[in-house]
């Protein structure tokens, strides 16, 4: 009877204290097993059957929360860690959130390791459900470059403000706090500079009805490199009802800190819900490098269509296609195609 009414005192407490404090763990499990086939003009050909953790989300798992400080502000953090279902293998840390930060009418900050204000509309205009069946992201091919240029920034002051009127922005700074390494005797030891390199970024949103439309901009500066690499995106979609079409277009100046090396993408796509479980998308996507003084124009291009079919709110099996043509100037032309099936469960 007193270990009962201990019991119940504990449980009580834990309300009360819940009732100020909440923290969640959650995750996604996402996997798919599928083949990779490439062939070049000169006949070479090669195929690979792979089992590829995150189809169409990061596998990861994690811990977020807040505590109401009252006057309706909040305290929140978030801890998130990669986890590669086709191994087992955790990424090191909490590589992809561990940050802690403020929120309130004045909209939310946060400071450690998180998405750039870039980083978070990558996905919000594009088809194929921003998977790696889609043809503009790099799983086994993929014709852009910026999907890569979305970062989760290590060092990281990230404002998110309130939405008005259905318009919502965001900025970010990363500090670069690695510098150059300082040698005691310059004749007899060898110090690399590290790669320190500092993100500032911005986006802006807006979602109102049928329609939503993205713009985003970051600058990458890298320790010792004089040429930055500028990342420039703009999305939008419109939903008729019986489809939603989306089209996405963007450029990267000084590509991996190249000066006047260029590309520009865009993607055109459709979503058609076919039942209430149901969803087919595709998309066309292509991408262009311009020539620079050491090397020539190099295009990218390809399609992909995948379905998706939900078994409940938290699971979801998905298969499609997508076909890629590297056009690559001088070299042969290298031709890959990825056949897919997975599945996705979210906790």
């Amino acid at each position: 009877m007193k270990k009962s009414l201990i019991a119940l005192a504990v449980l009580a407490a834990s309300g009360a204290a819940m009732a100020q404090s909440s923290v969640t763990l959650y995750g996604v499990a996402d996997v798919w097993v599928g083949s990779i086939k490439s062939d070049t003009a000169g006949g070479a050909s090669t195929r690979t059957t792979s089992m590829v953790s995150g189809g169409v989300s990061t596998s990861v798992w994690g811990l977020k929360g807040s505590e109401d400080l009252g006057g309706g502000l909040k305290a929140n953090f978030q801890f998130e860690q990669g986890v590669n279902l086709d191994t087992g293998v955790a990424a090191s840390g909490f590589d992809r959130q561990a940050w802690v930060g403020l929120s309130g009418g004045f909209g939310a900050i946060k400071f450690g390791k998180t998405g750039t204000a870039y980083d978070n509309v990558q996905g919000m205009s594009d088809a194929v459900f921003d998977s790696d069946l889609a043809p503009a992201n790099t799983a086994g091919a993929g014709v852009f470059r910026t999907t890569d240029t979305g970062k989760k920034a290590s060092n990281n002051i990230h404002y998110q403000s309130p939405t008005f009127g259905g318009f919502s922005g965001a900025v970010s700074y990363s500090l670069d706090e690695k510098v150059a390494a300082v040698v005691a005797d310059p004749a007899t030891v060898t110090a690399a500079i590290p790669a320190g390199i500092s993100y500032t970024s911005f986006n802006l949103i807006y979602a109102d009805g049928p329609l939503a439309a993205q713009l985003a901009y970051q600058k990458d500066d890298k320790v010792g490199d004089p040429d930055a690499q500028a990342s420039t995106r703009l999305g939008a979609s419109y939903n008729f009802g019986v489809a939603t079409a989306k089209f996405m277009y963007g450029k990267l100046d000084n590509v991996g800190y190249v000066a006047d090396a260029k590309t520009t993408e865009w993607q055109v796509g459709v979503d058609v819900p076919l039942s209430a479980a149901l969803t087919l998308s595709g998309s066309y996507a292509k991408s262009t490098d311009d020539a620079t003084a050491t090397t020539v124009e190099e295009e990218r291009s390809g399609y992909g269509l995948a379905l998706a079919y939900s078994l409940s709110k938290r699971t979801t099996v998905y298969g499609g296609f997508k076909m890629v043509t590297d056009d690559n100037g001088a070299a042969a032309d290298v031709d890959t195609d990825v056949f897919a099936v997975g599945v996705k469960h979210t906790f």
